[in-house]
């Protein structure tokens, strides 16, 4: 085996790329880069009929959102170039062919048909499915052959039917496998395409890779990977199989546990860094208690050595928390230029109202961010929290949410006051946020009313929202005119 580690991320192309495979993605890249080896990003698209185009694309661009940069790849290149299998079909061939000849695996006619036949029958005996052998005998396989009629062979594996194959993972240390539970599987299709088992061990070898990190669920097929690379004549990697991510409920995760495409997280406001963090936590930990850890600790300190043999849980509201996190630690002026290109965006995707003219002035985006950046952990909230600032003219008032609880049975009242709050800022002498709270809190205390009752009723006028920044910071940030004109109409809906 090499001495520099070697990894690879392996992704099959056929969907959208999910929170389970790019977490094995990250855990390859951060022990490459710890230990200043080979990230190696391989593209395994031998499943023809499941091959989704797009969804290559997909998963790099997952990949490059997150930071996860490969050093080998398709679009790189490399010294064990083509990183595509559809590209290396002789090279499984070629080993199909050498364990035919040495007698480790057969060519198998049995028809689609017989085979739905046995799983049927297995079904009803209850008996484990799998393959029962047929063309593993010369007899067999010619009756076989002649049924087929001139149809394309598969190539099996042939398992020992005695014993038993014990893998060691680096986890949970040697785990052992009955051999009869194991099947004649199948490593070349009649297409000529290997089958993932195959393909796995002929390109891993091939490509000199040191260790395979990858989920929980993929234990049960390491037996089968250990008996080809032997065969084979191959040295074995060090297999890592990471633990499975459960729902906070301890049930499959799915997307009711909030579980989306990583590209989804992107479009739904989250942050790189903060979903990085999130997943490097998914069954990997620095202690008992670091929560956020940047991008370059995680580096200095990841190890498989802290890996967890428990289920990992994904929990939404620990992303939403930590996303806003890293929105509140971020510089001003990088988080004012990422929220100035979503408020750019379309209203039908989570931009400004179309009223809002583009693009919007920076320096007023940045002078915004010290008020909200308390109040939104996702870049896609930012439009309901920050709408006001850029509208130009009124707001979509309704007299049930400028009255709120304090005035809903005393419409008069609340009129009066608005009436008092328009001419105290008619007559403010600067605008400011300190000088208009010390303005209105006189005003409040000559009105004998609760501050809080004033000033939500200018909160709504001014803002149309009940919950919004501090209402002094955001009638400075508004101004003097707009603020007036607002008052003026919610006066005037009353």
């Amino acid at each position: 085996m090499p001495s520099t580690v070697r990894v690879r991320y392996a992704p099959s192309p056929t969907g959208a790329p999910h929170v389970g495979n790019i977490r094995a993605a990250l855990f390859d890249w951060l022990f490459a880069r710890h230990e200043g080896g080979a990230f190696i990003l391989r593209i395994e698209d031998t499943d023809r009929a499941r091959y989704v185009p797009s969804a290559v694309e997909a998963q790099l661009e997952a990949l490059r959102w997150l930071g996860l940069g490969w050093d080998e790849g398709p679009d790189v290149g490399g010294p064990y170039a083509p990183y595509v299998q559809s590209q290396r079909r002789e090279l499984y061939q070629d080993a199909a062919r050498r364990l035919v000849e040495s007698g480790h695996a057969y060519e198998c006619y049995c028809s689609a048909e017989r085979l739905d036949a046995l799983r049927n029958e297995q079904r009803e005996r209850k008996q484990p499915p799998g393959y029962d052998g047929r063309c593993r005998t010369d007899e067999g396989r010619a009756k076989a052959k002649a049924e087929a009629a001139g149809a394309p062979a598969v190539v099996r594996f042939k398992t020992p039917r005695e014993g038993a194959t014990t893998v060691q993972d680096y986890i949970r240390g040697e785990v052992t496998f009955r051999n009869s539970l194991i099947d004649d599987f199948i490593i070349l299709k009649s297409d000529g395409f290997p089958t993932y088992h195959l393909a796995e061990a002929v390109d891993d070898h091939a490509m000199a890779i040191t260790h395979v990190i990858r989920g929980e669920e993929w234990l049960p097929s390491a037996p089968r990977h250990k008996l080809l690379f032997e065969a084979l004549g191959y040295g074995l990697p060090v297999f890592v199989h990471t633990p499975v991510i459960l729902g906070p409920d301890r049930s499959k995760l799915s997307k009711r546990h909030g579980a989306q495409s990583v590209l989804e997280y992107r479009d739904m406001g989250y942050l790189p860094d903060a979903v990085f963090n999130f997943l490097g936590l998914l069954g990997w930990s620095l202690d008992d208690k670091t929560e956020v850890i940047s991008r370059e600790d995680f580096v200095r300190h990841f190890s498989l050595a802290r890996l967890i043999k428990s289920p990992a849980v994904f929990n939404i509201e620990k992303l939403n928390w930590m996303n806003g996190e890293y929105m509140r630690a971020m510089p001003v002026d990088r988080l004012a230029a990422l929220l100035k290109d979503w408020l750019e965006k379309p209203a039908r995707e989570g931009g400004l109202p179309d009223a809002v003219s583009r693009p919007i002035e920076l320096d007023y985006t940045a002078r915004i961010v010290p008020s909200v950046r308390e109040r939104v952990k996702l870049l896609s909230e930012a439009r309901e929290m920050m709408a006001f600032f850029f509208l130009p003219n009124g707001l979509d008032l309704d007299a049930e949410t400028l009255l709120g609880k304090a005035f809903a049975d005393d419409r008069e009242r609340g009129s009066l006051l608005l009436s008092e709050a328009l001419v105290r800022a008619e007559h403010v002498e600067r605008w400011s946020a300190q000088f208009l709270e010390t303005e209105f809190r006189d005003l409040a205390e000559r009105l004998g009313v609760k501050r809080g009752d004033l000033y939500m009723l200018m909160r709504v006028a001014v803002t149309g929202r009940p919950v919004a920044p501090p209402l002094f910071d955001s009638m400075e940030l508004v101004g003097r005119e707009r603020c007036i004109r607002r008052l003026r109409d919610a006066l005037n809906l009353l």
